[in-house]
């Protein structure tokens, strides 16, 4: 793809990136499709760091820390399915090595309410995630996966995703939220293997 990703200016401090999918614009905010931004919004908001639109990285941008751990987190401002232009740009500028990348995304595949963590893998369907892996040229970057379900939904699924969430599923969707910052605070500091430990469990309160 025309650099290493592997040579990292960052390596004295260990900076990680967390990158959380979405659409968009406030009409896509509450959206099923933008769970993964919600998460990255209430991590920045819990640690106190706030974004700034970066046209460069087409992304609401932050460079801060987490617990002292350099931390950049971004929400990339293109549509879901150009996610891995802001990705690739960040990567590519910034000289993040792979291990310390992770993606946020919705899943279908999972019940509402479950989370998964992943080191690697397919996009799994998800044309944010196959962007990624288009721009970068590889699938060997962390992903944290949020349940949105589609249990008996006859919806169409791009209709599905960007719908908002029922009222009866709200509270579901308020733990898995807060359990998915807590993985993602547990990547930051223990990595990739003790957040599946620890999340990768059918059980939703895990």
């Amino acid at each position: 793809m025309g650099w290493n990703l592997e040579v990292n200016p960052f390596k004295k401090d260990g900076v990680k990136l967390i990158v959380g999918l979405g659409n968009p614009g406030s009409a896509y905010h509450g959206t099923r499709h933008n769970i993964g931004s919600r998460t990255v919004e209430l991590l920045a908001k819990k640690n106190k760091l706030v974004f700034k639109n970066n046209r460069s990285f087409k992304s609401f941008y932050v460079k801060g820390s987490i617990g002292g751990q350099p931390v950049i987190l971004a929400l990339p401002q293109t549509f879901m399915n150009l996610s891995g232009v802001a990705v690739a740009s960040l990567v590519k500028k910034k000289n993040i090595p792979l291990k310390d990348i992770l993606v946020v995304c919705d899943d279908v595949a999972l019940s509402l309410g479950q989370i998964r963590c992943r080191p690697q893998g397919s996009s799994g369907g998800h044309n944010g995630v196959a962007s990624c892996i288009e721009r970068l040229g590889t699938n060997e970057f962390a992903r944290l996966r949020l349940g949105v379900g589609r249990e008996g939904e006859k919806k169409d699924l791009a209709d599905y995703v960007l719908s908002l969430f029922k009222k009866e599923e709200k509270p579901d969707v308020e733990v898995m939220l807060k359990r998915a910052v807590e993985a993602l605070e547990i990547w930051v500091f223990e990595g990739i293997e003790e957040c599946m430990n620890r999340y990768n469990t059918k059980n939703k309160q895990g």
